[in-house]
């Protein structure tokens, strides 16, 4: 990696942040140079087990010794203050998707980062890894023909280990922690929907699941399915044409997908699917002195907040930290 160790400020020390530091920790490109969560004795715990310190404000964290970027992993609902304060403080930012909880919000961000000259890019794990690019460039190739059938599933039970995931305060629910996944897949593959429904099941101001249709410019409507408490259809995306197929399993972080000619043959790609891509792409980028990632574009990252925004609005989905719904750039 150019320029040596790459040194971050973690904003957030949860399960996610664990999981994260872990593989980019021991692979020995990447350093944790600072920590900051609102529990100083869970950020100190995480300081101890991955290196770096903790510190009493997200302020001295960013500011602090030898950081060169900050990783922003807390709830949805504080990603927008983070990322801003990261890039006011001059520091480049890596933000969990989705980057924010609004498009109003992201394209505020992805103003300032301009602003100042400074790296900003969504944390979408899929687009920084081999495989969901590989399925693109068949898509670009026209290797499937014809296409004939999208269906796009993410259906985990995960109510249960996942507080956040129930609570509107924190911009919880199923849209924006995985429904973004199937819903940026498909923006990837086909562009910019001209129209998008979408129907959710509310309950205490949280969405637990929705169906999406996203109707593209050659008039072709492929349908999304979420839910964060069944399996029902698991995880999966399937893309079938007319000369080939693929069905790909856990498709948000796949390490290998196959390809199925109509004749039978089959080719197989494989890639490194862990979170290591992302970082080691982004942290290549910002030592680059690029201000936007070649993977994950802030064009794509703003498209897909839109509609987003369009799925809450016509869900009628406000968090409590909301005046009103989020506008939306559909008919």
């Amino acid at each position: 990696m150019p320029g040596g160790i790459f040194r971050w400020c973690f904003i957030g020390a949860g399960g996610l942040a664990h999981q994260v530091a872990g593989q980019i920790t021991a692979a020995g490109l990447h350093r944790i140079a600072s920590v900051y969560t609102r529990r100083l004795e869970q950020g100190m715990d995480f300081a101890m087990q991955y290196g770096g310190m903790a510190y009493r404000t997200a302020e001295e964290a960013i500011l602090a010794p030898g950081v060169d970027a900050v990783y922003v992993c807390t709830p949805h609902n504080s990603h927008y203050s983070y990322g801003k304060l990261a890039l006011e403080l001059g520091k480049p930012v890596l933000c969990e998707k989705p980057i924010t909880v609004t498009a109003r919000e992201a394209e505020e961000l992805a103003a300032l980062a301009r602003e100042k000259h400074l790296y900003l890019a969504e944390a979408m794990w899929t687009w920084f890894s081999p495989v969901a690019n590989q399925v693109r460039e068949w898509l670009d190739q026209g290797v499937f023909g014809e296409i004939q059938n999208v269906l796009a599933h993410y259906h985990l039970n995960v109510v249960k280990g996942y507080s956040r995931l129930t609570d509107p305060t924190l911009a919880g629910g199923a849209l924006l922690d995985s429904g973004i996944y199937p819903v940026t897949y498909l923006y990837r593959l086909f562009g910019m929907p001209e129209r998008v429904q979408c129907a959710g099941t509310l309950e205490n101001g949280v969405d637990y699941g929705e169906e999406i249709s996203l109707t593209f410019a050659d008039g072709k409507t492929w349908p999304i399915s979420v839910s964060i408490r069944d399996f029902q259809g698991l995880e999966k995306l399937v893309i079938e044409g007319t000369e080939a197929k693929v069905k790909l399993m856990f498709f948000h972080g796949a390490n290998q997908v196959t390809l199925v000619r109509t004749g039978g043959e089959k080719e197989t790609f494989r890639g490194d699917g862990s979170l290591r891509n992302e970082f080691n792409r982004v942290a290549e980028e910002i030592a680059e002195g690029r201000t936007e990632s070649w993977w994950v574009p802030l064009r794509d990252t703003l498209a897909v907040m839109r509609i987003l925004d369009e799925c809450r609005r016509q869900m009628k989905l406000v968090y409590p930290f909301e005046t009103g719904l989020p506008e939306s750039d559909f008919a």
